[in-house]
């Protein structure tokens, strides 16, 4: 992310606006403005137009919007013959439970130490920490938590905006252990009504789960309709038995 020269928007703190996505650079993947602030307000505007927040510890704070845009439609969610194997392992072996916002901070914290292939430190600074922390606490950014023997060994955490969720990052300390929190979650966000998860920049791993890529302007038009489905900011808990779901799904 060393190209903060090539950017044309740079943002003051007042007022809340972000130029038309068509601007983003085409590299590096979709570079739309340095600025700005992590407040809820910057946030909750950001996500609704696709945008999101990631730099390096000593940048200012930058915005992309990719183009692709990596997505995964729930029911299109690959659920291999080994991860059933591995979660009725974990359900038989291990006092094991997926909880849903029981402890965002950890999960927010374990996915900031987690080495990432490229990667030399943590894009997750102590400012996005207390960005997304106070975001959590307003209802509007969402943990999931994977526990084995009482211990936290895997998660995921994202924002959501009426009916969408984007997915912002994910750990595991155990094998499979994100993988089943992604699963958990989708099963519970299809019951709700949700129908994709934003997945960001594609990778092999997000690919092998069944995201795939879209246009932005697909994209743009996809949150537009789910952010308008009313799904006020709360609190959540598991709604469903997400494991018989994951039974029902293919």
């Amino acid at each position: 992310m060393n190209t903060l020269q090539q950017s044309p928007f740079w943002l003051e703190t007042k007022p809340v606006f972000f130029p038309p996505s068509k601007l983003a650079m085409t590299e590096p993947d979709g570079l739309l403005a340095v600025g700005g602030d992590l407040t809820p307000e910057w946030l909750l505007m950001a996500y609704s137009k696709g945008i999101f927040p990631w730099f390096n510890p000593d940048d200012p704070i930058l915005w992309w919007s990719p183009n692709p845009r990596s997505v995964l439609y729930i029911d299109e969610l690959k659920i291999k013959r080994s991860l059933r194997q591995s979660i009725n392992k974990y359900y038989r072996d291990y006092e094991f439970e997926v909880t849903l916002d029981s402890d965002f901070p950890a999960v927010i914290k374990a996915c900031s130490k987690t080495p990432r292939e490229g990667q030399t430190n943590t894009w997750i600074t102590d400012q996005m920490l207390e960005a997304y922390c106070n975001m959590h606490k307003a209802g509007h950014a969402h943990s999931v938590e994977v526990w084995k023997n009482g211990e936290l060994v895997g998660g995921l955490y994202g924002i959501a905006l009426g009916k969408m969720f984007f997915g912002e990052s994910m750990f595991s300390t155990s094998t499979d252990a994100s993988k089943i929190a992604l699963v958990a979650l989708s099963m519970q966000l299809k019951i709700w009504g949700f129908i994709a998860i934003d997945t960001q920049v594609e990778t092999d791993h997000l690919n092998s789960l069944g995201a795939s890529n879209i246009t932005r302007d697909d994209f743009e038009s996809l949150i537009a309709k789910q952010i308008q489905q009313s799904f006020p900011p709360k609190t959540w808990h598991f709604e469903c038995d997400w494991r018989q779901q994951m039974l029902n799904h293919r």
